[in-house]
């Protein structure tokens, strides 16, 4: 029986990927957007590529509509295997005293309430199923601090302390819950700090000893490693897939 995976955020860059990765692996892909439009085009696409996919409009900041898709998911496959909590916004890419604090309050309710809703809702339904899987999107600028992104670090390092601490507390009930930390990758969230003039595509390539960005399909393949059963030890853990950032 295929394995259903819920990836939130799942229309663009990492999102995208994964859902495209997984379905390419037999899972059922159930994903959600903030935009309608762009959510039903890529349920079309994917059903085009011969895989099983549902879209479903979600603003992650809405604890009961997080609750809701989760249930309405599990109903509509009879099960969720997986949870990918990816769906975040950047914000302003500023020095931190020119930072406005609704922005951060915006960033804070996506990138760690949204995450915190799915990993609660998720949980409380592989408890009655004997386990299950979860999977957050970290960042470097969750084990690092990154000039220009001390709000969006900020959030970020919340979702590694939710990561690990979750891990340990249901480690003993068959539920993993990993993360990835992403190197500067060439997506829309990375656009927002380029389009401030902050970055620039030599700068943002020269923070990794590999000299590149990285690609969303590399984050993803990293993300279907974990949702995976080749790792059923691996629990915890917040993986680094940045170029060899993390190792300077």
């Amino acid at each position: 029986m295929s394995k259903t995976v819920l990836i939130t955020g799942g229309t663009t860059g990492i999102g995208k990927q994964t859902a495209i990765v997984l379905g390419q692996r037999g899972w059922n892909i159930a994903f959600t957007s903030r935009n309608k439009e762009r959510g039903l085009q890529f349920e079309k696409e994917l059903k085009e590529m011969n895989i099983k996919a549902t879209f479903y409009q979600l603003d992650v900041t809405d604890e009961e509509a997080v609750k809701n898709v989760i249930d309405t998911v599990i109903k509509d496959y009879g099960k969720m295997d997986c949870i990918v909590n990816n769906a975040g916004i950047a914000g302003e890419n500023k020095l931190f005293a020119d930072c406005s604090t609704e922005n951060f309050r915006s960033m804070i309710e996506t990138n760690v309430m949204g995450v915190y809703y799915g990993m609660k809702y998720a949980i409380r339904y592989y408890l009655k199923t004997g386990g299950g899987n979860i999977v957050n999107l970290a960042s470097i600028a969750g084990l690092n601090g990154i000039p220009y992104a001390a709000q969006y670090g900020a959030t970020k390092h919340a979702v590694v302390g939710l990561t690990k601490a979750v891990a340990v507390e249901y480690a003993d009930k068959n539920i993993r819950v990993n993360a990835v930390a992403p190197g500067a990758c060439d997506t829309e969230i990375l656009q927002a700090a380029r389009d401030a003039g902050n970055y620039d595509d030599t700068s943002l390539k020269s923070m990794h000893p590999m000299q590149r960005m990285g690609k969303p399909i590399e984050i993803a393949k990293t993300i279907a490693f974990l949702a995976s059963d080749e790792v059923p030890f691996m629990t915890g853990a917040i993986v680094s897939a940045d170029g060899g950032y993390n190792a300077k």
